[in-house]
């Protein structure tokens, strides 16, 4: 309707530029986030990082598990190391 009108005032060419410009600008607003858009991606970087500390912790109680399992074995082989030496120890003497 207000493209129409302002062909017919401003003429052929003028007035095509004019709602071509108008186009432009038409479109650009629908690009530009809103506060809405914004207010969203807050909301989601949220979740993100919620799932994410989930997610860490859980990963540092998987590596407190490991680490436990390996001062474990780590001291079984060395009382067996310790034990072997010991009765190498004898037999030589």
């Amino acid at each position: 309707m207000i493209f129409g009108f302002a062909e017919r005032t401003l003429g052929g060419q003028e007035g095509a530029e004019f709602v071509n410009w108008m186009h432009e600008m038409d479109a650009r607003d629908r690009d530009v986030a809103t506060h809405g858009d914004f207010d969203q991606l807050r909301a989601d970087i949220a979740e993100l990082r919620q799932e994410m500390q989930v997610g860490f912790a859980r990963l540092e109680t998987r590596f407190e598990r490991r680490f436990g399992d390996l001062i474990k074995w780590s001291f079984v082989f060395w009382v067996g190391a310790v034990g072997a030496i010991a009765m190498l120890a004898r037999a030589l003497h």
